[in-house]
């Protein structure tokens, strides 16, 4: 059998050599100490092939195991991340809240006698208003009986969230309750993004994140980080209650907007009672209630009904943060930790690049399994100096970080279309239908967009058509290999659109020799 003669921690000793180079500052090394370790990349027959020892280095402070139980545990691990985490889970949801059919369901396991007394006793401890009907029913049998697996899988994540949600939830003072929202919304997973760009377990819009301190960047997508954007809902959830001063038109609210609930409630003739609005919301919200509903009681009922839970790989209070000093990426932490790159990702989802950067003013964290943060923290120095070094000798440079522009509000004039007010303030047309939560690329006369531009007010107050008498012109000859986008870049502020427009292009292809007008302002 091969042997692993080196693990991956070496990488830092034999770096050590190059951190005490003369004119650098020296960094202390790590210490190490012998262990006893056998082949953790063959599984089969270990009992009978393992050698007794291989002489290998480890991390001062860190827990060293015996590989012959870590390889079989890591298999394990590795197997209920894939399990718990699949992306499938969050479709399965979705659908499940678009597409619910409210047909009376066949299951002889649920008496509608015993759901009816079950709801009472859940009405009795929940600000929600949980009572009998038939559609409820419905959902619920539905539930029990088609999406057993989703529900086992799901269960076994809020092993791991649930506390951080009711931590949250506790210190603002709501309904511990709203922790199954999160079910409903992303299945409990922080990158979940919806058709419209909705991201994160709370499925934040891009413009509503930003109201509530939700920041994107090219290197995090705070959406996503499990904690501030449950703080975030926390918020948004508490003013929404005091708008409608209902929970179930809040979490109406919630899915479709407070505009939406308010429209329906007119449109009824003054009902406020979310089942006598189900009709006059969209589809989605009128089966989103039920859903939250449904999911409630089948957790609170998870035992009642035989579903047996898996444990969460780990506990999220077994689990502490560690400010970064230095950018690192996730990369390197698994090398130097030996923990799975896919466990550092479920822990650290806020990292769009798998890249945690150091920003002025930014707090930026790590989390880590308790079992590795004291190793981490006693050999940071090393840590950060071998991360620095990998990253230099990288042949691509890692990427410049953008920060998101404040937002504006532009009203559509007559003759506007999503790709021209696009070009005039340098996004995509994609961009503005996802801050809009947009479908379609029709827009109307009088709605209000909000946009972020990348452009500065001085150049969205120039015309993107400019005449040559408040531009220059300059003639630019197409050469071999050239497409439009290509030469638009070579002209900040200048578009393919434009350059089609300036010289009556309708098509894409260009010969070389062809002379192209290009205004420049």
């Amino acid at each position: 059998m091969k042997l692993n003669k080196i693990l991956p921690l070496m990488l830092l000793l034999a770096c050590s050599v190059s951190f005490a180079q003369p004119g650098k500052k020296k960094v202390k090394k790590l210490n190490t100490k012998k262990v006893q370790v056998v082949d953790s990349i063959k599984v089969s027959k270990i009992a009978e092939e393992l050698p007794s020892t291989v002489v290998a280095t480890g991390i001062k402070d860190t827990i060293i195991f015996d590989l012959k139980d870590m390889a079989l545990a890591r298999k394990k691990d590795s197997l209920w991340l894939k399990e718990l985490y699949k992306s499938d889970l969050f479709e399965d949801i979705y659908n499940s809240v678009v597409n619910q059919e409210y047909d009376m369901v066949d299951y002889d396991e649920l008496p509608t006698e015993v759901l009816k007394q079950r709801l009472k006793e859940l009405d009795a401890r929940t600000p929600f208003k949980v009572e009998y009907n038939p559609s409820l029913e419905s959902v619920i049998k539905q539930y029990l009986k088609n999406r057993r697996g989703t529900l086992e899988r799901l269960m076994g994540l809020s092993e791991y969230y649930f506390p951080m949600f009711e931590q949250e939830l506790d210190k603002n003072n709501l309904p511990l309750e709203l922790k199954y929202l999160a079910v409903i919304e992303s299945a409990l997973n922080p990158s979940a993004q919806s058709r419209v760009g909705a991201t994160g377990l709370w499925q934040f819009m891009y413009p509503t994140g930003k109201m509530f301190g939700l920041d994107v960047s090219s290197y995090v997508d705070e959406r996503s980080d499990p904690i501030m954007a449950t703080e975030a809902a926390c918020k948004y959830l508490k003013s929404l209650n005091n708008s409608f001063n209902d929970w179930d038109l809040a979490l109406a609210a919630y899915n479709s907007g407070p505009g939406n609930v308010s429209k329906a409630i007119r449109r009824s003739g003054g009902k406020t009672n979310y089942w006598n609005l189900r009709d006059y919301l969209p589809r989605e919200t009128a089966g989103y209630v039920p859903a939250f509903l449904a999911t409630m009681y089948i957790f609170e009922y998870a035992k009642e009904h035989g579903f047996k839970k898996q444990s969460a790989r780990i506990p999220f209070v077994a689990t502490d943060t560690i400010k970064v000093k230095q950018q690192i990426t996730l990369d390197q932490v698994a090398k130097l930790t030996n923990l799975d790159k896919e466990e550092l990702e479920f822990l650290n989802p806020s990292y769009k690049l798998g890249i945690i950067p150091v920003i002025k003013d930014e707090n930026y964290m790590l989390r880590l399994p308790l079992t590795h943060v004291g190793a981490f923290v006693n050999n940071e120095e090393a840590i950060y100096a071998f991360a620095q070094e990998e990253q230099e000798a990288a042949e691509k440079p890692m990427p410049e970080l953008f920060e998101q522009p404040e937002k504006i509000r532009y009203r559509v004039k007559r003759g506007d279309y999503l790709g021209r007010i696009a070009d005039r303030y340098g996004v995509g047309v994609s961009q503005i239908k996802k801050w809009n939560g947009m479908r379609s690329n029709t827009v109307k006369v009088g709605q209000n967009l909000i946009i972020y531009p990348k452009k500065s007010k001085q150049d969205i107050a120039v015309n993107s058509t400019p005449s040559q008498s408040d531009s220059s012109e300059k003639t630019y000859t197409v050469r071999s290999g050239d497409s439009l986008w290509s030469i638009s870049q070579k002209f900040p502020g200048v578009t393919v659109q434009n350059i089609k427009k300036w010289n009556d292009i309708s098509g894409t292809n260009l010969k070389p020799g062809t002379k192209l007008k290009i205004y420049k302002g």
